[in-house]
């Protein structure tokens, strides 16, 4: 994995957690709500965490008036 910035492995910490039970969908503003960050601050980098993670796979899944990430674990 390639260097990762704090809010970033807060992030991944969080969902790799929270898939360990399978797959799960989240909205960004849940999992900043769970770690304390914004939801803007989480939307900006699950794109990027997308590419980047190893351990999850992290994939758009939907939109209604936010976007939906499905989470598996990778």
């Amino acid at each position: 994995m390639t260097s990762l910035t704090e809010e970033e492995r807060r992030i991944l910490a969080y969902l790799h957690d929270s898939v360990s039970r399978g797959e799960r969908y989240f909205r960004a503003k849940n999992i900043a709500d769970a770690i304390g960050l914004t939801a803007k601050q989480v939307g900006s980098r699950l794109p990027h965490l997308a590419e980047k993670s190893e351990d999850v796979e992290i994939e758009k899944w939907g939109r209604a008036r936010s976007t939906t990430w499905r989470v598996t674990q990778g």
